[in-house]
């Protein structure tokens, strides 16, 4: 949530205003969130006595019978905002879908919005929130690697606008993030591949111990679901938990100080250089960790060949991708991608390429701003010969989104869910009871 204090005073040829807004936040570990037991979720909607859940469809045919006892138990009445959103359907059409199911729940000022699922359903339904009455509270709770890890722990929310990422969007603090990690035990293993990049991310360029422990466990963090797994070892489970409070901090640490984006040399952008543009371009689109980490993997070469990276950590590097099962090379990834991806990311940081990439001592980065196109396209002919040699020439291991998470899932007609629920006014106090409608998003009931 945010506090703006502001000042206008009078200037000889009009008026000037400065204003400062306090942004404040807090991230939870709560493993079992929707354990009755574990009353800090259903706290936070006590005094409204219900509550709006935005939340994916998957996750609710896994735990949608249990978020709804928990509700119950705290007499709390719910209703549920089911979506499947993928790339495709990571749109402007959906956010006024559950815009639609917030107006017909009549949320009130002030009145937070539950949102359950991966980056792209805490991505899609934030900006929703955002866009509601300019301001409307959210509460979020992250069920995926990159949602626990990127997604739900930046402030920025966004939808994709033709075939560019995230190329509309805002800037909206949740109240509140609880991060749950024992969601990941049901989270497909392509799933925990694809966040297993943005670890890669912050730690090459930002924590070289974190990196050390990424080399050493790759295989069985993602084997285990981040030692989530029944019967993962201790010593695997806290290096684990250590990576990932790690790359959360990290995030934090370096977003903190510029959460709109006023500064544009940003560490954490590394692998986002090109990847906004390519990643849409195969059909189906590419999982967003493999996209970024065909990025990383080009632009550790890049670094290489300017002798800013030594060539045993380059390889390191790309042996890391590997190993875990990432891309580092596509076939749509060539010489003209390139170019128009430069083009679109002059625009996006003001003119400049800020390029962020790693260099040794892994844990740090530089970023480049004077790479002609002609040192693009050599850097990009030597790292395809590259990865070449590496196996499965560089393809990722489940790269592209599946029928599951492209948003096309539907069932049969337009079903609508109705929910009898009690309403309350700005104080709390209980309202006459309406009948709601749950309105549903792309197709999906």
């Amino acid at each position: 949530m945010s506090d703006l204090k502001a000042t206008v005073d009078s200037t000889a040829t009009g008026f000037s205003v400065r204003g400062y807004e306090r942004i404040e936040y807090d991230f939870h570990f709560l493993d079992g969130v929707f354990h009755p037991a574990n009353t800090q979720l259903a706290d936070c909607y006590r005094a409204w006595g219900r509550c709006l859940a935005v939340m994916d469809l998957n996750m609710h045919t896994l735990y949608g019978d249990q978020m709804r006892r928990y509700f119950d138990t705290h007499s709390i009445a719910l209703v549920v905002h089911k979506t499947a959103i993928g790339e495709k359907a990571k749109s402007i059409e959906t956010l006024l879908s559950i815009v639609d199911s917030m107006d017909a729940f009549g949320v009130i000022r002030k009145e937070p919005v539950l949102v359950v699922g991966g980056g792209l359903v805490t991505d899609v339904a934030g900006f929703a929130c955002a866009a509601y009455r300019r301001n409307t509270n959210y509460i979020r709770i992250p069920t995926t690697v990159i949602g626990l890890i990127d997604a739900a722990v930046s402030i920025k929310v966004a939808v994709n606008y033709g075939r560019c990422k995230n190329r509309l969007g805002a800037y909206h603090a949740p109240l509140h993030t609880f991060l749950d990690f024992t969601f990941l035990r049901t989270l497909p293993k392509a799933q925990i591949r694809n966040g297993f990049a943005e670890l890669i991310k912050i730690s090459s360029c930002a924590d070289a111990d974190t990196f050390d422990l990424l080399d050493r466990h790759c295989e069985l963090l993602i084997d285990t679901a981040f030692a989530r797994a029944d019967g993962s070892c201790p010593e695997l489970r806290r290096a684990a938990d250590r990576i990932c409070r790690a790359g959360i901090y990290e995030m934090l640490r370096l977003e903190t100080p510029n959460l709109h984006e006023l500064m544009l040399d940003r560490v954490i952008a590394y692998g986002h250089t090109w990847s906004p543009i390519f990643e849409l371009v195969p059909d189906p689109p590419l999982r967003h960790g493999h996209a970024i980490s065909i990025d990383m993997a080009y632009s550790a070469t890049l670094a290489h060949s300017r002798g800013l990276l030594t060539g045993p950590d380059h390889q390191r590097l790309l042996r890391l991708f590997s190993r875990s099962g990432l891309a580092m090379d596509h076939a749509d990834f060539d010489a003209t991608i390139l170019e128009r991806a430069t083009a679109a990311i002059l625009k996006t940081r003001d003119g400049l390429l800020r390029a962020p990439v790693p260099v040794s001592p892994l844990g740090r980065c530089l970023f480049l701003n004077d790479v002609s196109h002609q040192e693009m396209r050599a850097a990009l002919e030597e790292h395809k010969r590259i990865v070449a040699d590496f196996p499965r020439r560089g393809e990722g291991i489940d790269a592209f989104v599946d029928a599951s998470d492209t948003g096309y899932t539907t069932v049969q007609g337009p079903e609508i869910n109705h929910a009898v629920v009690a309403t309350v006014d700005k104080a709390g106090r209980a309202a006459p009871e309406v009948s709601v409608a749950a309105l549903q998003t792309n197709g999906v009931a």
